[in-house]
C-alpha cells in the first residue's frame, strides 16, 4: 500500500470513528431530560435503556455479512443519513414501551456502523503494518464527548433541535470521509468468503470476548448512568448534568490516544492490567467517598481504566484471518457488548431497590474478572 493512501486512509478512517459516535455522545447526554420528560423511573428507564443492545448485539451478525459484502465506504453512505433521523426517536417516545422501540431501531442502524468502522481499521492495520485500534477508538470515546457536550451547549434551542444539528453536521461530513476511503487488499476476498459457523471460529476468539465483555459491563454502565448519578450527587438541572458523560468520554479518549504507545512499550498485558486496576480504583472513588470532587475524578479514572478492552479486542480478533475480519469482530463485538447489555440495567434495579451508588458498587465483581482474563494477552508482543 502506497505511504499517500495509507496517511489518507488512516486520517479519514480516524475522521469517521469521531463523526459516527457524535449522535450517540448527544443521546446520553439526554437521557436525564428524556427520564424526567416521560417521568419515569429509574427501573423503567432500565428497560427502556435496553432497547438498544437488544437490538445492536443480534444485529452484529447480520451487519457482518452485509458489510463484507458492500464495504465499509457503501456502509457509511447509506447509514449515516439514517442515523441523524433514528437518533431523533426517542424524542418522540410516550413511555417506556416507546422509548424502548426507539432506542431499538437506533441501535440496529449503529451495528451497521460499528462493523463498518472496526472492519476498514482492522484491513488497514495488517494492510500497512500499522497500530492504530487504540487511537482510532479514541477518536470514537472523542466523538461521543464532543456529541453530548455540543448537545448539552444548545440545549437551550430546544433538545430536538440541539439533537439534529450536532447530528446533522457530523453525519454529511461522515458520508464524504467514508466515500473518499481508499481501497484496501482483501476487500474482494472477504466479500467472495462464506461465513463460518460457531464451532469453525478459533477458541481464542471466545477467551478475547470474555475480557472485553467484562470491560464493557462497566462503560455501558456508566455511559448510561454517570449523568442521571452526577445529578443525583451534585444536583443541578438535568441539560447541566449531560457534562458527566463528556468528562468521562473524554479521559475514555485520552486512555485510547495513549494505548497504542502504550501497548509498544509495555505490552499489551501490561497495558490492560494497568488499565483495569484504574477502573478498580475509579468505582471505589465513586462509591465510597462523599465529596464531589472525588466524583469526577472517578470518571476520570474509570474512563482511563475502559478506554483499552475494546480496541485491544478488535485488533487481536482481525488478526486471527485475512478473510473473515468483519465476521470475527462481530462475533467479539456481540459478545463483548453484551455487556452493555447487562450493566445498564444491573445498576438500574440495585439503584431501584437501594440507591445508585449501590449500584455502580456491583461493577467490581466484573472488573475483577476482567484483571483475572488479562493474562490471555501476549505479555511483551507489542501487536497485541
Amino acid at each position: 500500500m502506497e505511504k499517500r493512501d495509507t496517511q489518507k486512509a488512516t486520517l479519514l478512517i480516524m475522521a469517521l470513528f469521531a463523526l459516527q459516535p457524535m449522535a450517540f455522545g448527544s443521546w446520553l447526554a439526554m437521557i436525564p431530560h428524556i427520564k424526567d420528560t416521560l417521568s419515569l423511573s429509574k427501573s423503567e428507564l432500565a428497560i427502556a435503556l435496553l432497547g438498544m443492545p437488544v437490538a445492536l448485539i443480534p444485529t452484529l451478525q447480520l451487519a457482518s455479512r452485509i458489510v463484507a459484502k458492500i464495504g465499509p465506504r457503501r456502509t457509511f453512505a447509506a447509514l449515516l443519513p439514517i442515523q441523524t433521523f433514528a437518533v431523533l426517536l426517542p424524542f418522540v417516545s410516550v413511555g417506556t414501551a416507546s422509548l424502548f422501540l426507539a432506542l431499538a431501531i437506533l441501535g440496529a442502524v449503529i451495528a451497521f456502523l460499528e462493523v463498518a468502522l472496526n472492519t476498514y481499521a482492522g484491513r488497514l492495520e495488517k494492510a500497512a503494518g500499522l497500530m492504530i485500534m487504540s487511537r482510532c477508538h479514541g477518536f470514537w470515546a472523542l466523538g461521543v464527548g464532543v456529541g453530548s457536550f455540543s448537545a448539552t451547549q444548545l440545549f437551550g434551542l430546544g433538545p430536538v433541535l440541539a439533537v439534529f444539528i450536532t447530528c446533522g453536521v457530523s453525519g454529511v461530513l461522515g458520508v464524504w470521509a467514508g466515500l473518499s476511503l481508499p481501497r484496501l487488499t482483501g476487500e474482494a476476498e472477504a466479500a467472495a468468503a462464506k461465513p463460518r459457523k460457531i464451532s469453525q471460529m478459533p477458541r481464542t476468539l471466545f477467551f478475547i470476548s470474555m475480557f472485553v465483555f467484562a470491560v464493557t459491563i462497566v462503560e455501558g454502565a456508566m455511559s448510561d448512568w454517570a449523568a442521571v448519578y452526577l445529578a443525583e450527587r451534585w444536583g443541578g438541572t438535568a441539560g447541566n448534568a449531560g457534562i458527566a458523560v463528556t468528562f468521562f468520554a473524554g479521559f475514555l479518549a485520552l486512555g485510547r490516544f495513549v494505548g497504542d504507545y502504550m501497548k509498544g512499550a509495555i505490552g499489551a498485558r501490561g497495558v490492560a492490567r494497568l488499565t483495569v486496576g484504574l477502573a478498580i480504583l475509579g468505582v471505589c472513588c465513586l462509591t465510597l467517598f462523599n465529596p464531589i470532587v472525588f466524583t469526577f475524578i472517578g470518571f476520570a479514572l474509570v474512563g482511563l481504566g475502559v478506554s483499552i478492552g475494546f480496541p485491544l479486542g478488535i485488533s487481536q480478533a482481525a488478526s486471527l484471518d485475512d478473510t473473515h475480519e468483519s465476521q470475527n469482530i462481530a462475533t467479539m463485538a456481540m459478545i463483548a457488548m453484551s455487556g452493555f447489555l447487562v450493566g445498564p440495567p444491573i445498576i438500574g434495579f440495585i439503584a431501584e431497590a437501594v440507591s445508585l451508588r449501590v449500584g455502580l458498587m456491583s461493577l467490581f465483581p466484573g472488573l475483577i474478572l476482567a484483571f483475572y482474563l488479562t493474562r490471555i494477552f501476549p505479555e511483551g508482543d507489542s501487536r497485541g
